[in-house]
């Protein structure tokens, strides 16, 4: 490592000022600066962690400093179902996977971990060397825009995940990017609009993440995020960047802006930002500046130039030559995590799987069905080498009934009354209807919060309307994240499908017609109308700052919190299979500072049919030390299991699993009477329970002055007794007199001293007792 370092270090010693400062900066969109005299080659990263988006004229050619910004706003505002060659035209064909809206809802590392295997082998087709992603912001809004791209409203989802793709993608020798860092969970005046987040909550939901996915992958990159953090541009934030990614987590890699987020550049090199991206002159004008001036740190500079050199070389060394790719495999991997992570919501006297088809009539409603949103809209964007067409994949597998396809806007917009009067009639003559429902189209993104979360216009009276026939009646549901069913109560079964990417045809036909049992579960809490939503009565902020005013309480922590029944929980799926949890065996009696717990216990196929199951595994405290939530996901695990096959479930939980973040001392904490480790179906569907009592850690000793309430000074362990001794000594008191004296004061709220001074005036400076509160202060607990 030293030698590597040493290397290192005397290349950067043969840089002139003018090269460090091109070197931290990019090369047009897509690239770094390359220096050929000292053998420094520039490497290519582009976006898409669900999708390599690789633009042949801004990568190939680069883009002139007048058009650099015109074509990366033309990226960032690209709008998935805009179609036409413009959309695509300039991008080489990839595979468009599941997204993470619905990635997430698999549950599954080891097929993450597939998904960052297959990027690579993309992304080495292409010469790229960084992949920009995976993004894995907490899902705190369904409204936010870029909701689509991440995981969960759950640390331990989205980590887990997020950590099995890196290790994918960086097995096969292309660079990851972490992102973005932190709190980007709204598009409304995203560089501007400071995210203002207490402590506990960083720590303990919106950092958890980051810090699981750093230590359990080691990404190469971390992009730094848009938004300020309260009230400090995150690309440009020392506490954020330097005291926690770098000294608290250990991160040694490359920390990168997102695109234009940078304000203030050397402000960034001095908080930890290497590489600002992508390539602007005034930005490299004011970093000049500032060291021509004295302004600039120059080890600042140096350390980034270091940072930068290294993934660089680590980079260009794990080049090896193009190689064609099996996009027809990739494909099929992209219609099996499509089907592995659809969630059956809802199937009431098992209307699905569709079965015994001979001669029922199936009638298919909605445009989605023949033009499907398989994608969000931005810079992810991916163009789809092929997309499978929902109607043709069910036609194809409905051997012996007749479909019947009838269309139904799905941008709201035509003669809905009528549309929905048609669609009634033919329904009329269905034994099934399969309805097609999705979001309006082109109302979220990057750049665009939703400001709602109903279905398209028409769609919610169709769906009613239908669901009074005699005909069964099954949504498809296609969204950027959750929205509203009124009609839930009425139809037979719903199927979440979020964005399914471009197998999302076929694996939806082959839940509905049990070729694949759905095993999905929802990462996010679905909430039953829009204002249950968490932090609602804050969103989306005023002047500047968006206050997270729900804390601690995301997700479905707040539905617990509140008592408050959701549309569906966090965790919720349903299978046509049944499984049975039995026989919990825990390896402790207590849960102790430092010590693992190791649960144990047999997951059942109950059922007719192979099926996976997700089990899920919440820790509950007891009389905390502080407020936290009922419950918290802390590990969970995927299974596959044939009819009647049993196995043995063994899961882990660590020391920190237990802990708080207290703010008072800075530190993790164990701190509560007891814990309730639960193993559960759902957040909301607990199967077993173990009580274990906890031996807390001690409690800090309080620091106290004059100005503490006489509570708070008696609460000080040795503080009774040092006062009465000096009061015996000072005031020439027996003990009697002296412990009269203290207790006297005990009822007051008043500070110490003033309390005290109403007993005995000011016979006592208050300094003299400030020295003894000090020294008490500075005595070991």
């Amino acid at each position: 490592m030293s030698n590597h370092h040493d290397e290192v270090q005397a290349v950067i010693a043969l840089m002139t000022d003018e090269e460090k400062i091109d070197f931290v900066s990019g090369h047009g969109l897509w690239r770094t600066a390359a220096i050929p005299r000292l053998g420094i080659p520039s490497i290519v990263m582009t976006d898409g962690t669900y999708g390599v988006r690789y633009s042949m004229t801004q990568i190939d050619s680069g883009s002139d400093p007048e058009a650099a910004l015109a074509a990366f706003q033309a990226v960032v505002n690209r709008r998935a179902d805009d179609g036409g060659p413009g959309m695509f035209g300039d991008t080489h064909p990839a595979t468009c996977f599941p997204n993470g809206n619905l990635l997430g809802c698999s549950w599954d590392v080891a097929l993450a971990e597939k998904l960052g295997q297959a990027l690579a082998a993309e992304c080495r087709a292409l010469g790229v060397d960084l992949l920009l992603g995976p993004g894995i912001n907490i899902r705190r809004t369904p409204l936010a825009g870029r909701a689509y791209e991440y995981y969960s409203e759950d640390p331990v989802v989205s980590g887990d995940l997020a950590a099995g793709l890196i290790r994918g993608l960086q097995g096969a020798g292309v660079g990851a990017s972490l992102k973005h860092f932190a709190c980007n969970n709204s598009e409304i005046d995203r560089t501007n609009m400071s995210s203002d987040v207490d402590e506990r909550a960083l720590r303990e939901i919106y950092l958890a993440g980051f810090e699981r996915v750093i230590a359990k992958s080691d990404p190469w990159t971390v992009m730094s995020a848009y938004n300020p953090l309260n009230g400090v541009q995150s690309a440009e934030n020392h506490w954020l960047l330097t005291e926690v990614l770098r000294g608290e987590w250990g991160y040694s890699g490359v920390v990168i802006s997102d695109w234009h987020a940078i304000k203030d550049r050397p402000a960034a090199v001095h908080a930890g930002t290497d590489l600002d991206m992508p390539e602007s002159g005034p930005r490299k004008a004011r970093l000049s500046a500032a060291l021509e001036a004295g302004e600039l740190d120059r080890e600042a500079l140096d350390r980034s130039c270091r940072n930068v050199l290294s993934l660089v070389r680590r980079l260009s060394g794990l080049r090896v030559p193009a190689a064609p790719v099996d996009l027809v495999r990739h494909h099929a991997l992209a219609r099996r995590m499509a089907a592995e992570s659809i969630v059956l919501l809802k199937n009431d006297d098992a209307a699905l799987p569709l079965k015994s088809l001979a001669g029922k009539r199936i009638l298919v409603v909605g445009d989605g069905a023949i033009r499907p949103t398989i994608q969000g809209s931005g810079s992810a964007t991916t163009n789809p080498f092929r997309v499978d067409v929902p109607l043709d994949e069910i036609r194809a597998l409905a051997a012996g009934a007749i479909i019947d396809f009838m269309p139904f806007a799905k941008d709201g917009v035509g003669d809905l009354e009528k549309q929905t009067a048609d669609v009634v009639v033919a329904a009329r003559g269905a034994d099934a209807v399969v309805l097609f429902a999705n979001h309006r189209t082109g109302a979220e993104g990057e750049g665009t919060d939703r400001s709602d979360i109903r279905l398209a216009d028409g769609q919610d009276a169709l769906i009613e309307a239908v669901a009074s026939t005699n005909a069964r009646s099954i949504v498809a549901l296609t969204m950027p994240d959750a929205v509203t069913m009124p009609w839930i109560e009425k139809v037979d079964a719903v199927l979440a499908c979020f964005y399914p990417g471009q197998g999302g045809g076929a694996a939806l036909a082959q839940v509905l017609f049990g070729r694949v049992n759905p095993s999905g579960k929802l990462s996010t809490t679905l909430p039953l109308r829009i204002q249950d939503i968490p932090g609602f009565h804050t969103y989306p902020g005023e002047n500047g700052h968006h206050t997270y005013s729900e804390s601690i309480f995301a997700g479905y922590r707040y539905y617990d919190l509140r008592a408050m029944e959701p549309l569906f929980p966090f965790g919720h799926g349903l299978s046509y299979t049944d499984f049975a949890y039995t026989d919990l065996y825990v390896d402790t009696d207590t849960v102790a500072p430092g010590v693992s717990v190791k649960l144990q216990f047999s997951l059942c196929n109950m059922g007719k049919v192979f099926g996976q199951e997700v089990v899920q595994v919440y820790v509950r405290p007891i009389e905390p030390g502080l407020k936290r939530p009922v419950r918290e996901l802390k590990a969970f695990s995927k299974h596959a299991l044939a009819p009647g096959e049993a196995a043995t479930v063994d899961i882990e939980l660590l020391p920190r699993d237990f802990q708080y973040f207290d703010t008072a001392t800075g530190r993790w904490t164990l701190r509560a009477k007891a814990f309730a480790v639960e193993v559960a179906a759902s957040s909301r569907d607990i199967r077993l329970s173990r009580i274990l009592p906890c031996e807390s850690e001690p409690i800090p000793v309080p620091r106290i002055a004059t100005t503490s309430s006489p509570a708070a000074v008696f609460s000080h362990p040795k503080a009774e007794a040092a006062l009465k001794s000096f009061f015996v000594k000072r005031l020439n008191l027996d003990g009697d007199e002296a412990q009269g004296l203290l207790d006297g004061t005990r009822k007051s709220f008043l500070g110490f001293y003033d309390t005290l001074s109403w007993s005995i005036g000011e016979s006592i400076p208050e300094p003299e007792l400030a020295a003894l509160f000090d020294a008490l202060d500075e005595e070991e607990p």
